[in-house]
């Protein structure tokens, strides 16, 4: 009852009138983020925490909330249409909801990834409001080795699902955990393969790998096949702009499942949306029937990843409000504005200011449902895109690349970085050489290499430590379970290339 009793008091706070237009801009502006590459919404709260000065703690975080959770809406809008993700947890939905925009149904991949989106959040904020405390509680058991064990298990999950080689796969992957460690030695303060850069000494950024790699690569595969595809499909008859019931059908597991991943991830510090989304991709293809559809326009493969890394921004929110440690860096910056305010986040937050806490979880309920009616309604305007020819859509797609990538630091520098992950992406593309494995070690390499190196601390150097302590252990253990269908795939594919290479040829 008391629960309840503190929703009832937190929606009285939220849908003021003053609170409700502070949700429509957080919401509106987190889209804008999401679908810009290069900002981010650590940045965008950062930007706009200055013009908070003065207001009401409440309106500010539900602003706040509204630009995180919004970013993780606005990002598949460019996955979907450009193939290009505008957030690095919308790297698995460019797999196959380009896919689908392809073959003329980006209509249903936006419909089934706000809809999605918005049950993930509405059911996080549920589960937000009702075990906080418990899931708090569960998270504060992993420490160093938990998290080492869980990128693991991370990694292993995404080697096999972007090609028909998992060897291409796990190739890809070390490339970007090779690309991951460029940089300041984390723990001794060295450069490392920066050849004398500058630029370089804050390591490669995500933004100009992903564009390289998706926006540009994408442009020059379709220059080179302009005979064959002058245009990108798009039917864009209103029945074919919203998702089917044979979507639904097949999508209902994957939003549920994407939702519990997601929020349950997204609870552990440093662990993130992008995560969240790369686990829920693993599963929905293990799960399915029909794994060989993956890649290749699954509208699963859109409904579970997007459903996930909303319900991970929801959970990201409960370490802070909870215990007071930022899970992100957008967490970060959200702390130090509530420090700002004079609160502090923590244990007693609840029981000393409960109409901010509720309002902050009620607003989530508001800003979800704006953001649902925002994502529905303007699906015909946003698939419109696919009308232009495809020679106007690639210069587009090259304008908004540079201009993204320019933008975060002004530097002409990241810009030729981009074109060259473009040619990169272009030759991975033509032997297929799967590009989403790179760019999720690039993004999660430097919290597997930071996690390894203080277990091993703690240990004094001996890996013992990952299989003494029971959570660690299970899941590397599962590590290998995953692992295990593919290296037979491999070795028996080895031996029946052996055998065919033995049979006399007449």
């Amino acid at each position: 009852m008391e629960i309840l009793s503190g929703l009832a008091q937190g929606f009285a706070v939220a849908f003021t009138p003053a609170n409700i237009l502070f949700a429509l801009v957080g919401v509106t502006v987190g889209q804008l983020i999401g679908v810009l590459p290069g900002i981010g919404p650590p940045a965008g709260v950062a930007l706009l925490l200055p013009l908070t000065f003065g207001m009401d703690p409440t309106s500010a975080m539900i602003m706040f909330a509204g630009i995180y959770y919004g970013a993780m809406y606005g990002g598949t809008i460019t996955s979907v249409l450009i193939n290009v993700p505008g957030e690095a947890s919308s790297v698995m939905t460019t797999l196959d909801g380009y896919q689908l925009a392809l073959q003329g149904r980006a209509g249903a991949a936006l419909g089934i990834a706000a809809i999605g989106s918005f049950i993930a959040g509405i059911s996080s904020v549920i589960l937000f409001s009702f075990f906080a405390w418990w899931l708090v509680r569960a998270a504060l058991h992993f420490g160093p080795p938990e998290y080492f064990a869980l990128m693991v298990l991370a990694f292993t999950l995404v080697i096999g699902l972007t090609g028909r080689s998992p060897l291409k796969g796990f190739i890809s992957l070390l490339l970007g955990l090779f690309l991951s460690i460029v940089g300041v030695d984390i723990l001794t303060g060295l450069p490392r393969f920066t050849f004398g850069q500058l630029k370089l000494l804050s390591g490669v950024e995500f933004v100009p790998v992903a564009m390289g790699l998706f926006g540009i690569a994408e442009v020059l595969s379709s220059v080179e096949e302009k005979e064959e595809a002058e245009f990108v499909k798009a039917d864009l008859r209103l029945r074919n702009l919203f998702p089917t019931i044979q979507d639904w059908v097949m999508s209902r597991w994957a939003i549920l499942r994407g939702t519990l991943i997601g929020f349950f991830v997204g609870i552990l510090p440093g662990a993130g949306a992008t995560t969240a989304s790369m686990i829920s991709y693993a599963v929905e293809k293990r799960l399915s029937q029909t794994p060989e559809r993956f890649g290749r326009g699954a509208i699963e493969g859109v409904a579970g990843p997007e459903s996930s890394n909303n319900a991970a921004a929801v959970g990201a929110l409960i370490p802070l409000i909870t215990l007071g440690i930022p899970g992100s860096a957008t967490t970060a910056v959200m702390m130090g504005a509530l420090l700002m305010y004079g609160l502090r986040p923590g244990p007693l937050l609840f029981q000393q200011n409960p109409q901010f806490v509720w309002g902050l979880i009620a607003s989530m309920f508001l800003g979800n449902l704006l953001l649902l009616a925002m994502n529905t309604m303007f699906i015909p305007a946003f698939t419109s895109v696919l009308r232009l020819p495809r020679a106007i859509l690639n210069a587009f797609v090259i304008a908004f690349s540079v201009v993204g990538v320019y933008s975060i630091d002004n530097s002409l520098f990241d810009v030729w970085l981009m074109l060259f992950f473009g040619l990169v992406g272009f030759f991975m593309k033509k032997l297929e050489y799967p590009a989403a494995p790179l760019l999720l070690a690039l993004v999660l390499g430097e919290i597997l290499e930071m996690s390894l190196r203080q277990s091993l601390l703690m240990s004094q150097g001996s890996p013992l430590i990952f299989l003494t302590r029971p959570i660690s252990a299970s899941l590397l253990a599962l590590s290998l379970v995953t692992l295990f269908p593919l290296l037979y795939r491999g070795v028996k594919g080895l031996s029946l290339a052996r055998k065919a290479s033995m049979i006399p040829r007449t």
